[in-house]
């Protein structure tokens, strides 16, 4: 197994994931992609959006490629009054709320950008991790790192929406 190998099973851990914590909404007024634990808390919807746009922005980053929000349309079929470039770091509250969109609209944008990322992941030798992508850090990260961070980055969005479900499910 090279180290691709091991970058696709981790990435390709995340569709099961995703489609299971929307399963069953079919739109936003469903209740629970807009529930929150607290007044503060971030929503199921925000948190698959977000995930999803992270991977979308680092990997096309370093892939020298459009992000696919902005280069199949996605952003103008989910009509969120912010910034074409948002992925929503550093969103307050209120940012949050704006992201009540339709399940179909989630799980096809993360399907979209899944099937990118898996095309570009694909594609990398054990050589192209070693590559420099950011040399704001220090010590400097390559492809490897950075692709193991949007791993590890969606993964604990994605556990946290699976905490909003469950809390979710157990109130009703």
């Amino acid at each position: 197994m090279n180290s691709a190998s091991v970058l696709l099973d981790a990435f390709g851990r995340l569709p099961r994931g995703v489609h299971r914590v929307v399963a069953g909404a079919h739109d936003a007024d469903d209740g629970f992609l807009t529930f929150r634990v607290d007044p503060g808390a971030n929503t199921i919807a925000w948190l698959v959006w977000h995930l999803t746009r992270v991977q979308d922005d680092h990997v096309a980053d370093v892939a020298g490629t459009e992000q696919v929000w902005t280069d199949d349309g996605w952003a103008e079929r989910f009509g969120l009054p912010l910034p074409a470039r948002d992925t929503g770091y550093g969103h307050s509250a209120d940012d949050v709320a704006q992201v009540g969109v339709r399940a179909p609209l989630l799980r096809g944008y993360f399907d979209a950008v899944h099937a990118a990322t898996i095309g570009y992941v694909e594609t990398l030798t054990d050589a192209d991790l070693d590559r420099v992508v950011d040399t704001r850090w220090d010590p400097a990260v390559t492809l490897g790192v950075r692709l193991v961070s949007v791993v590890g980055d969606c993964t604990a969005h994605l556990a946290q929406a699976q905490y909003v479900r469950g809390v979710y499910e157990r109130r009703r």
